[in-house]
Formats: C-alpha cells, sequence, structure tokens
C-alpha cells in the first residue's frame, strides 16, 4: 500500500484530511513530514496534531513504510497549505496562490473552481487552468480570519 493511502485510512476516520507527504533527510536522519487539515475546516489545533501523531506512529510503526529509522513530523498546513482539489481552490478565494503547470509558473488570486478548471486573476486576466494540469499549488498569502 502506498505512504500516501496508508497515512489517508488512519487520518480520515479521526476526522483529518492527508494534505501532503514529504520524504527528506536531514543531518543524516530520515524524515516523514505529514501535514493535515481537519475535515470540517476548523482550525488545526496543538490536541489535532498530537492525535494524528499518535495514530499514525502507531501505524507506521506497524508497517515499517521507511524500511528502517526515521523521525515522524506532522504539521497543520500553516503557510505552505497544498492545494490539491476543487474544494482547496474554492476554500480561499480571493487569495492569492502560487500555481506550477507543466509549462509555468504563475501566481494569481483565486476566482473560481469547477471540477475541471481553476480560474485564476493573474494581473487582472482571468485565466483557466485546467485541474489536471497543476503540479503544484500554494497559498501566496494568508486569509486574515481562518477558512
Amino acid at each position: 500500500m502506498a505512504l500516501e493511502q496508508q497515512a489517508r485510512d488512519v487520518l480520515e476516520p479521526l476526522g483529518y484530511e492527508l494534505l501532503e507527504v514529504q520524504r527528506t533527510q536531514r543531518s543524516g536522519t530520515a524524515i516523514l513530514l505529514v501535514r493535515i487539515d481537519r475535515l470540517d475546516e476548523t482550525a488545526v489545533t496543538l490536541d489535532d496534531v498530537q492525535v494524528a501523531s499518535e495514530a499514525l506512529s502507531l501505524d507506521f510503526d506497524r508497517a515499517e513504510p521507511m524500511g528502517g529509522r526515521y523521525t515522524l513530523e506532522v504539521e497543520s498546513p500553516g503557510a505552505n497549505r497544498p492545494l490539491r482539489t476543487r474544494r482547496h481552490f474554492e476554500r480561499f478565494a480571493g487569495l492569492k496562490v502560487n500555481v506550477k503547470t507543466g509549462s509555468e509558473s504563475l501566481q494569481g488570486a483565486v476566482v473560481s473552481a469547477d471540477d475541471q478548471d481553476v480560474t485564476l486573476d493573474v494581473n487582472g486576466e482571468h485565466r483557466s487552468i485546467p485541474l489536471a494540469e497543476i503540479h503544484a499549488a500554494r497559498l501566496a498569502e494568508w486569509p486574515s480570519e481562518p477558512r
């Protein structure tokens, strides 16, 4: 089972959405970074991070997804919030995002999103980008109120 699916299977019944899994190295130690959000779209608390971390640790320690020693880090999305789904873009409508496709990188405010496309206001021009062509997207600004 893929690591992302394993994490999703642990987190969703607890009320969390898996946003991202990153594998990195720091000072020779394998790091597994997991970013979560709440399915009810309220702010992630320290208690949420602790609950998710404990559940993932138990499951990962049993399955050994990294094939050896590693450090698990569970975080709220914060300023590095990835945007992957239609709902992610809808939720942050009006805010600037950085988007990378196979051919370009751009920044613009989210105008709308549907099942096929995300529309951004890029310097006053509306640009529709197919969701399937977005390789990476992250918030470029943080909302004044939690969303």
